[in-house]
């Protein structure tokens, strides 16, 4: 494994054909909780989701952008997770100030539904695929979906902390049945005494070893994950095209500059009267780009 502390660890119990991942973010992790100062029990509902976002997003032979959204009726709404097939991870989350003495989906999201959207080069719009929340942690919710979509059981561990997040994903393939009756309930039972202490501090073959030492495991090469999502202005510049000169005029006039947050980068960019000015002295040379994802705040 290289020196990143920011990995999937993808594993192949070979004798009973069950495949599955270790997902650890470290300074990644850290990196999304910049400048946002979430209460703890939103912080790690957006980590755990990032955590499985690796591992269902991030496919290398499928070149694209997949973005999963949890949105409901509670406090808590939007969870956003959006990961490159390099890896490449970002998200945030929107709350309202009552989460106080709430846990779970349940209570901090409440009924509503599991987006995912895959957006591909080859698409001429991203496909798109909804379910209703089922579950009271993000395991579950998980579970249920890949379970459902894939028609072969999972499981899943998750684990976050100010500083890390972490999951452990486990698979039964079509033929485990064949290999080992007992072999799913028997990995399964062994994964649920993980604790979330070991999936945060343990290494992967740590894991493994304490969990599956009777079995044989196949370590394929750990992947880096990033979080390197550099500021976009050519993209802000043509979102503020598209709104047209007067309207934003008049947002200087009254607030003195125009203030845009990519709450899903997390990047703030601000522009004053003579910036404007620049922005559309150059519309000509350079045709609007499609709008962007930041929101004007004020």
């Amino acid at each position: 494994m290289n020196d990143s502390t920011s990995y999937v660890q993808r594993f192949l119990l070979d004798e009973l054909d069950i495949r599955g991942a270790i997902v650890q973010l470290d300074e990644v992790w850290q990196a999304l909780l910049e400048n946002r100062d979430y209460p703890a029990v939103v912080r790690d509902l957006l980590g755990e989701m990032c955590a499985v976002a690796c591992v269902i997003g991030g496919n290398p032979k499928q070149p694209g952008r997949l973005t999963i959204r949890l949105q409901g009726h509670g406090p808590v709404s939007p969870l956003v997770a959006d990961i490159a097939e390099t890896l490449n991870l970002r998200g945030y989350a929107k709350a309202s100030a009552d989460v106080a003495g709430k846990l779970g989906i349940t209570d901090l999201v409440g009924d509503g539904q599991l987006l995912l959207s895959l957006d591909m080069p080859e698409l001429r719009q991203p496909y798109q695929s909804y379910v209703p929340i089922e579950g009271n942690t993000i395991g579950e919710v998980f579970e249920h979906y890949l379970t459902q979509s894939e028609q072969q059981p999972a499981t899943l561990h998750t684990a976050c902390s100010g500083t890390k997040s972490a999951c452990l994903f486990l698979q039964k393939l079509p033929d485990a049945d064949k290999k080992d009756p007992d072999g799913w309930d028997r990995i399964t039972r062994l994964a649920s005494t993980l604790q979330a202490e070991e999936l945060l501090e343990l290494g992967p073959e740590d894991i493994l070893t304490r969990l599956f030492h009777q079995e044989t495991v196949r370590l394929f090469d750990a992947r880096e994950v990033t979080h390197d999502w550099p500021l976009d202005w050519d993209k802000v510049h043509g979102m503020l095209r598209t709104l047209g000169r007067a309207e934003l005029e008049a947002v200087i006039a009254e607030h003195g500059e125009i203030l845009i947050h990519d709450d899903l980068s997390n990047h703030e960019y601000r522009l004053t009267a003579d910036d404007l000015a620049a922005v559309f002295a150059e519309e000509a040379e350079n045709p609007a780009a499609d709008p962007a994802e930041p929101r004007i705040l004020h």
